[in-house]
């Protein structure tokens, strides 16, 4: 190669070289950004959910003006709960152990309005209280009630309060169980509490403050007052953590009550007389002599009531397990519906019976099968 020809070729190559470069070199400006800077592009959201989530944010804003808080004093302290509007009488419905004991009720409505209210009736048996304040009539945006026969383990509910105080605050979930029973809290004759039936177990998040607010089905209608909840835990104020097991009154419970309670300030439950258990143990069963592992066994009956008057008949024998006599009437049924547990008596009397109605019942003794006509009394 001649000396002309080999610094051609040396300066074609020097242009190569710097054309490739040049590919790997990006101006800066603005018409040059990196991936990494991109706005992402939007994710895809299922209008399933979109509709579901609407559907909430509806809700809340439809039934919201409704919700109230309670700040209320006591000789001991001050404490905190929730409530709702029950008309345009100024009527508001709440948990009584909310306003146990009050020397102030403070009430605060959705638009920030605060005024005091006081207790025109409680309920001890159910834990319902009615509140009245006097306000404007455009503050009283009354619920709509719904149906508790209706519910079904499985459907969403909707629980709205003032949880440690954080007023409005949502929370959801299912319908757990039915049918539940606490204790009330009234002494029963011999001890005891008398029994709070008919409530709603729910996992929908409730925790302190939250008590006496309403729980929602997706239609918006109150279906439950949240009452309480099991726990084993708690915060450093000693206060009980939410554990995804609570407990709402059912509105059908409210319905019969809250009326009545306005009215004379008092409803009065019917009444039977017995101590009773059920939900069986294998061991147990085989000590009574009992033909099933269902119903409620008689284990003692009241003095002076209407089931001693119906000739009920309890225990009396000694069996295998101390403390547990054998001999006594196994209800089996209540006006021909089974019953398998003592919440199902306790929630058909409560829901369906007042005192004077007569119940037919029907009882296992021995070998045989009794229908026994009892006339309910009420609570003493």
């Amino acid at each position: 190669m001649n000396r002309k020809l080999a610094l051609l070729v040396a300066i074609g190559a020097l242009a190569l070289a710097s054309l490739a470069c040049s590919a790997f070199l990006t101006p800066a400006g603005p018409a040059n950004i990196s991936p990494t800077n991109q706005p992402a592009a939007p994710m895809f959201v299922s209008p399933d959910l979109l509709d579901e989530q609407n559907l909430l944010v509806g809700l809340y804003e439809r039934v919201y003006p409704g919700v109230v808080s309670l700040q209320v004093l006591t000789p001991l302290g001050a404490g905190q709960g929730s409530g709702f509007i029950y008309d345009k009488l100024g009527h508001i419905v709440t948990n009584n152990h909310v306003v146990e004991g009050a020397t102030q009720i403070e009430v605060i409505f959705a638009s920030g309005l605060r005024t005091y209210g006081q207790v025109r009736g409680v309920d001890t048996d159910s834990d319902l209280a009615i509140v009245k304040v006097d306000v404007p009539e455009s503050e009283l945006v009354p619920m709509t009630m719904g149906d508790s026969d209706t519910l079904k383990v499985g459907q969403t509910v909707i629980a709205i309060g003032n949880p440690f105080g954080l007023n409005g605050t949502m929370t959801t979930g299912i319908v757990s169980a039915l049918g539940r029973t606490l204790p009330s809290d009234r002494t029963a004759p011999g001890g005891g509490f008398f029994s709070a039936a008919d409530l709603i177990q729910t996992d929908a998040a409730i925790n302190p403050g939250n008590s006496g607010g309403p729980l929602f089905n997706l239609q918006g209608e109150v279906i439950g007052v949240n009452r309480a909840i099991r726990t084993v835990a708690s915060n450093s104020q000693g206060e009980p953590l939410n554990s995804g097991i609570g407990f709402a009154i059912s509105v059908n419970i409210v319905k019969r009550v809250a009326p009545e309670i306005i009215k004379n300030g008092k409803y009065d439950y019917p009444y039977i007389g017995i101590a009773s258990i059920s939900d069986f143990t294998i061991e147990m069963t085989e000590a009574l002599g009992l033909p099933q592992f269902t119903g409620i066994y008689v284990t003692s009956v009241q003095p002076n009531s209407p089931a001693s008057r119906a000739g009920l008949q309890a225990g009396d024998r000694e069996s295998s397990i101390t403390g547990l006599p054998a001999g006594g009437d196994l209800i089996v049924a209540i006006d021909g519906r089974p019953v398998k547990t003592y919440d199902d008596l306790m929630r058909y009397l409560i829901t369906q019976k007042g005192p004077g109605d007569v119940i037919v019942l029907t009882v296992l003794r021995g070998e045989e099968r009794l229908e026994i006509s009892l006339t309910l009394g009420k609570r003493p």
